[in-house]
């Protein structure tokens, strides 16, 4: 076996070398990794390294965390896993001692190693990956490695749904069409929302939202998006507002459509300052969430997408080779409004 791994060299720069096979801890899984998701976080990596100024990120780095192989090797101590089940990576390895990781919202561990994200350990972009086992999950034989890279952003919809207590008679509206919003939008319609309001600023988004089960879409390009959400509410608002794009602009309009005594839940990753109407947010006593990742999801994500109750691989809109990783990353970062999701293949 032959290791190749693709490293972040400098700012939208990947270079592949040939590296040494990982070691194989006793807990641990060797993975042969077969497709990696390009995700929003790698893209803003992959552009600047340094997160906008705040990391200080020492180059090389290997980006990728949205992952799935077939495992060729394990530890004397793994039991659970043969060589040849095809499994899903959860990519944040929590340390399993602290107050967070004992209470089961292991997602909060500061000391957690979360893969392509600070302080850069490791990454999902090589061909061969050692994993804890407890951190990997076997995919059932229908549900194949393009669909288990995806169970990563699944996850992030499904905990935003189970933060905000989604379920039927909820009506919901989702800033952001992207990715984590479209996932979001599954999510809920698998906890019983059937009432979604899909808002972005590009038509094929919200094509792809209608497409894929929301009941209505506002183009906030074209129209004033509060207005259009209060209307197709009865000027009632929406239960549920998750904001999906990591926009000050959206996060700032979550007050103005939520319902009274709703939620807003805060999903996308805000870097600016927000101005938030708190008066009325008061008036309605209305409740603001956050999440962080995500905790303990994979196994019901993965029993999701094998039901048949999301799709998530229709999410797919362009796959790359391993040898064109530095194309992918091109593409997805300069065509981020025509495309869902970029896969690798190794």
């Amino acid at each position: 076996m032959k290791n190749q791994t693709a490293f972040l060299v400098e700012p939208r720069k990947i270079v592949i070398r040939d590296t040494s096979m990982p070691k194989v801890g006793d807990e641990d899984i060797l993975v042969e990794i077969k497709h990696v998701g390009i995700c929003g976080s790698d893209m803003f990596f992959f552009r600047d390294p340094t997160y906008g100024g705040l990391c200080d990120t020492k180059l090389p780095i290997v980006l990728g965390h949205e992952c799935a192989g077939s495992v060729v090797a394990k530890g004397k101590n793994v039991t659970t896993y043969s060589v040849g089940d095809m499994v899903a990576l959860e990519p944040g390895v929590p340390c399993g001692k602290c107050s967070y990781c004992f209470s089961g919202r292991y997602n909060l561990c500061p000391d957690m190693i979360f893969m392509s994200a600070p302080p850069f350990v490791s990454g999902a972009l090589s061909k061969y990956v050692a994993h804890p086992a407890c951190m990997s999950f076997k995919l059932p034989g229908d549900v194949d490695t393009i669909e288990g890279s995806l169970i990563e952003p699944l996850a992030v919809g499904m905990h935003a749904a189970r933060r905000s207590k989604a379920g039927p008679g909820k009506t919901a509206t989702i800033l952001g069409a992207g990715c984590i919003g479209l996932m979001t939008m599954l999510s809920c319609k698998a906890s019983g929302v059937t009432d979604i309001i899909m808002v972005d600023v590009f038509d094929n988004r919200l094509k792809k939202a209608m497409e894929m089960g929301a009941s209505a879409v506002v183009n906030a390009a074209n129209e004033d998006a509060v207005q259009a959400v209060m209307e197709k509410t009865d000027q009632m608002g929406s239960d549920l507002i998750f904001e999906t794009a990591g926009s000050k602009e959206t996060a700032s309009m979550t007050p103005s459509v939520v319902a009274r005594g709703g939620s807003i839940i805060i999903v996308g990753c805000v870097h600016d300052k927000v101005d938030l109407d708190l008066l009325s947010l008061g008036s309605k006593e209305a409740d603001i969430l956050s999440i962080f990742r995500y905790c303990n999801m994979y196994p019901p994500a993965i029993k999701l997408v094998a039901k048949g109750i999301v799709d998530v691989k229709s999410m797919v809109s362009i796959k790359f080779d391993f040898e064109q990783v530095q194309q992918a990353f091109e593409y997805a970062l300069d065509n981020k409004q025509k495309i869902t999701k970029a896969v690798i293949e190794l």
